[in-house]
């Protein structure tokens, strides 16, 4: 039980430290080309354990249009997003937006799933992750702003769209049983495909000016934090179940806080304590969810 725990401690790490990567790379390169060497990276290892795992079955191309609508949204938009939005942003304050998954997938899951319905805690947790989002936000500062607006809506547009994925993932994928792992790898292969030909590549290999930022985009962003990432959550859910698997985004925002207090950020009482109101948010949602299915069993 110990090595799932490093395990989970690793996932939190990937994810948490891929905003530090994509600000060192938005020095050199465009945000859509952050995106496409994400994807790239992050596709081969997904591609090499499910062709090991032989997970890729031909009638899942029966699926292949439900493939290409969650490649272009939760895969090329919602990384695009957030390589725009950490461009503009603190690594750590955009790592904080980042950690609010959970907020707007429970609004699209109370949106547009009719058995789900909210409680009082569900309904607070969304206040309270919304007052967290606001205080990094700072709307009342007008022009004195320190925080760049645009970069708070590219990470909120990019948690919304990943909120809405998980929706339709469950009303149009989840019936047919397609293994997780094969799903992602279809998405991020399709992924690949769109932003191979849409992304301009003129300038892309001004990354490898600076090795940090080169391996940091290839090893950290793509490899580990995209495909490895991947694999472990698949790993943790089925050894843990989804809540407990999607407790890393608790370590997830301080990860990115953390370091990027460490490489010279700004870390002041506004910050932790919008860190402070997402977490509670995250809990709150997590034990709203869990008492309304306690709830719904109960009455069965």
């Amino acid at each position: 039980m110990r090595g799932i725990y490093l395990v989970f401690a690793l996932l939190g790490l990937f994810w948490g430290s891929n905003f530090i990567y994509m600000k060192w790379a938005a020095e050199l390169i465009t945000p859509a080309q952050i995106t496409l060497l994400r994807v790239f990276f992050g596709f081969l290892p997904l591609a090499f354990v499910s062709w090991r795992k032989g997970v890729i079955h031909r009638d899942q191309l029966r699926q292949l249009p439900h493939f290409l609508i969650m490649a272009m949204f939760a895969t090329a938009f919602y990384y695009l997003a957030i390589a725009e939005g950490t461009a503009l942003l603190p690594s750590g304050v955009a790592g904080i937006l980042g950690g609010s998954i959970s907020l707007f997938t429970t609004i699209a899951t109370l949106l547009f799933l009719r058995n789900e319905k909210p409680n009082a805690m569900m309904l607070a947790g969304v206040l309270i992750g919304f007052a967290g989002i606001s205080l990094i936000a700072q709307p009342w500062k007008g022009a004195d702003r320190t925080i760049d607006l645009i970069g708070v809506l590219w990470m909120v547009a990019a948690t919304i769209i990943l909120g809405v994925s998980y929706v339709y993932v469950r009303r149009f994928l989840s019936p047919h049983n397609i293994p997780p792992l094969a799903l992602a790898t279809w998405q991020t292969g399709l992924a690949l495909v769109v932003l191979l030909i849409v992304v301009d590549r003129a300038g892309m290999s001004d990354i490898l000016q600076d090795w940090h930022a080169a391996a940091g985009v290839a090893v950290g962003l793509g490899v580990l934090g995209t495909g490895m990432a991947f694999l472990i959550y698949y790993y943790l859910l089925q050894e843990l179940g989804a809540v407990a698997a999607s407790g890393a985004t608790y370590i997830t925002p301080n990860v990115a806080l953390l370091i990027g207090w460490a490489t010279g950020e700004k870390v002041g009482v506004l910050e932790i304590a919008a860190i402070i109101l997402v977490l509670g948010s995250i809990a709150m949602l997590q034990i709203g969810r869990q008492l309304a299915r306690l709830r719904r069993h109960s009455t069965l």
